[in-house]
């Protein structure tokens, strides 16, 4: 257990965004794969605390359902009126008090709409708090531009933090000030419940603010100091969806960044985008207009991309993916998908196995070395080792009511325009006539066909549509072969 181990962090989540505009709480739109609360909820989980609160008001059975969902060890605390951030830790410690939880040391504030918060950061605020003896620490952060944020004012000498100062309420002098308060703290457990308990409501809001617990400390002779973040973005909260939107391309920008340093190949950022939950081993390349969404893993020296969006799946090592859409897909090592191929749910495709041009594929198992080259869907099917199906094929897998599955053996050579009626199977070794419709079993080493006698009407056309460019080209082509235009079929006779 570490040192500085939090005995408490609780999560602010109760508000409902009215300036998303969305029936869908501020706190549970999504970038990159986590929604705004999961993100804080990942990074404060790095703190490793004993107790970890999301205080949940606005949809709160919303709020709670997903967050069993993404921590089912999450507590939630219900702020069943927005009475200000004040009120809002209040609750959570009374949560906690009410379960018999011991509060002794450090409880860490953090905000459910700053997504861009790293645990790195907030290691650093609660490792902070402890050596400099604090009451309370603020994380803050200096901006280019501090115009409407609170600006942090310190003592000259000793560094401690004196005032936060509200940009309406500031001189000209504290304006300048470019060190901003992010809303996120790290108190004296026992210093914060006394304090809350002498918050005021005698403000324009009639709420109790979490600030003036600062207030209350520094009067009462307590030390109040400050962490400065790395990088004055990661405090940035979500209020609508234009920060929404800066927001998931930062955080794309930062999730790139580590992928490239850490040996994958983004040809190019600007039009690359992957949630947080993708991996990549060394030497993958991303070509542009691709996304990597949910749990997609790509190995080693694969190739993914361009124009492709896979979720959930996970490529191995040299194979390579264009122009696809996949989900839940497993492509083998050195197996080839696309162009304009799309890997549905359960399908697995074996090493240097190829999905091709404008092939669907959906809970099948593709052999080693098995090709479907073209133009065919493929559903509910298991094939064999090096095997290819023909162009055009289809797996009739559905008789309206129920699936039926397909199984082609190894060393198979379908035709094209084949139509494999399930439930069937097609042995090892066996071939199929193009433009066959299958319906029954074939035995290992056998060549089934399927289709009906070809039958030419002479002259049909000429009949049928006389005065056609069709009729004039095949008069033509009677005269120049000496046939003659007027010859007539034997049927004709």
């Amino acid at each position: 257990m570490s040192a500085n181990r939090p005995a408490a962090v609780v999560v602010l989540a109760a508000g409902e965004g009215t300036r998303m505009k969305s029936t869908t709480p501020k706190v549970l739109h999504a970038i990159c794969g986590r929604s705004l609360v999961g993100h804080v909820v990942a990074a404060s989980r790095e703190l490793d605390p004993e107790h970890l609160v999301v205080v949940v008001g606005h949809a709160r059975e919303q709020v709670r359902e997903h967050l069993a969902e993404v921590d089912p060890a999450v507590r939630t605390a219900v702020q069943h009126e927005q009475n200000g951030t004040g009120h809002a830790v209040r609750t959570a410690l009374e949560e906690l008090r009410g379960s018999g939880a011991a509060l002794d040391g450090t409880v860490v504030v953090v905000c459910g709409d700053t997504p861009l918060l790293t645990g790195e950061t907030l290691k650093n605020l609660s490792d902070t708090h402890g050596a400099d003896g604090n009451a309370v620490t603020v994380l803050t952060a200096e901006v280019p531009d501090s115009t409407g944020y609170g600006r942090i004012v310190r003592d000259e000498v000793s560094g401690a933090v004196t005032a936060i100062v509200e940009h309406k309420d500031a001189t000209e002098a504290q304006r300048a000030i470019r060190e901003i308060n992010s809303g996120v703290f790290a108190f004296d457990a026992r210093l914060l419940v006394d304090a809350l308990g002498k918050v005021r409501t005698d403000n324009s809001q009639g709420e109790e603010y979490l600030t003036d617990v600062l207030g209350i400390l520094r009067e009462a002779g307590h030390r109040v100091g400050a962490a400065v973040a790395a990088d004055h973005r990661e405090i940035l909260g979500i209020n609508n969806r234009v920060q929404l939107a800066e927001a998931r391309r930062l955080l794309n920008a930062r999730l790139l960044e580590r992928a490239m340093l850490a040996g994958v190949t983004v040809v190019d950022p600007a039009t690359t985008w992957v949630d947080v939950t993708v991996s990549f081993e060394q030497d993958a390349t991303v070509l542009p207009g691709t996304q990597l969404l949910g749990a997609t893993h790509v190995g080693a020296g694969a190739e993914v991309g361009p124009q492709s969006r896979l979720t959930d799946t996970r490529v191995g090592a040299d194979a390579s993916v264009s122009f696809t859409v996949a989900d839940g897909a497993e492509v083998g090592p050195g197996a080839s998908v696309g162009p304009y191929a799309y890997l549905r749910p359960g399908t697995v495709l074996s090493a240097k196995a190829k999905a091709g041009t404008f092939v669907e594929m959906k809970n099948s198992q593709i052999g080693e070395g098995t090709k479907v080259p073209h133009l065919s869907y493929v559903g509910d099917a298991t094939i064999g080792e090096y095997t290819n199906i023909g162009a055009a094929s289809v797996f009739v897998n559905y008789d309206g009511e129920a699936k039926h599955h397909t199984t082609v053996g190894s060393h198979c050579k379908t035709g094209s325009d084949n139509m494999f009626v399930a439930p069937v199977t097609i042995g090892d070794g066996a071939y199929t006539a193009a433009g066959s419709v299958i319906t029954k079993d074939v035995p290992p080493g056998s060549l089934a066909v399927a289709r009906g006698q070809q039958r030419n009407i002479e002259g049909w056309v000429a009949r049928k549509r006389p005065g056609s460019a069709a009729a004039q080209a095949a008069s033509s082509a009677r005269q120049e072969s000496g046939q003659g235009s007027d010859r007539k079929s034997e049927g004709e006779r």
